[in-house]
């Protein structure tokens, strides 16, 4: 059992940019355009629909996909101070994202000694079209975040998100940060969060006498 940890998303959190969604707008346009809302919308899981979206684009446009995440990332306010003042409030961090681990690997490349993870989608470049795998596979999700959490069984947990992908996740963590559609998904399920805007939000809620 670990001691206290945080299981944080990437895309849209970290991260100011849903880089993944935009990824898949502008390598698949077609079946993102079709698929997404229907995700969005809990009609068609994210196994099935990310599967159908993510088989479409051709192997051969993994580096100008890399390219693309590179040029297009920007880091949300007070990341870098947030993952320098966990050590000393007594927390460490994951990264689980429903996205590329590759991709966020690259992105968090400064940072990586400070993250005690990253955990998401694995690909594989040896046929024509992507094909996308993770450990953490189930029927519903290729990442689904609540297996990552059940591996890690915290004595103590936070988790920060702000889409679909961490729903699941979030109906079962003790304490919760949410933004953008997250908070709408927990609001109809009447399920307690904390809103944040930036890091420097979660800091402060971190410092505050318990």
């Amino acid at each position: 059992m670990a001691d206290r940890l945080i299981f944080c998303d990437f895309d849209g959190t970290i991260l100011v940019e849903e880089i993944f969604r935009d990824l898949l707008t502008h390598f698949a346009p077609e079946p993102a355009a079709r698929i997404l809302p229907e995700i969005l919308a809990l009609r068609v899981s994210l196994r099935e629909g990310l599967t159908a979206i993510l088989g479409t684009i051709p192997s051969h446009r993994w580096p100008e996909m890399e390219a693309f995440v590179l040029e297009n990332s920007h880091l949300r306010a007070g990341f870098p101070e947030f993952l320098e003042a966990l050590p000393r409030l007594g927390w460490e961090l994951l990264v689980v994202t429903g996205g590329f681990t590759s991709m966020a690997e690259l992105v968090l490349r400064p940072l990586r000694s400070q993250i005690l993870a990253i955990h998401g989608l694995e690909v594989d470049l040896g046929q024509p079209f992507l094909r996308v795998h993770s450990s953490w596979e189930d029927q519903e999700e290729l990442v689904a975040k609540k297996r990552v959490y059940d591996h890690y069984a915290p004595r103590e947990a936070l988790c920060i998100g702000d889409s679909v992908t961490d729903l699941r996740l979030a109906r079962q963590c003790p304490k919760v940060f949410a933004r953008n559609g997250l908070i709408g998904y927990l609001e109809r399920e009447r399920l307690p969060f904390t809103p944040f805007v930036d890091f420097w939000d979660l800091l402060r809620a971190l410092e505050a006498p318990s």
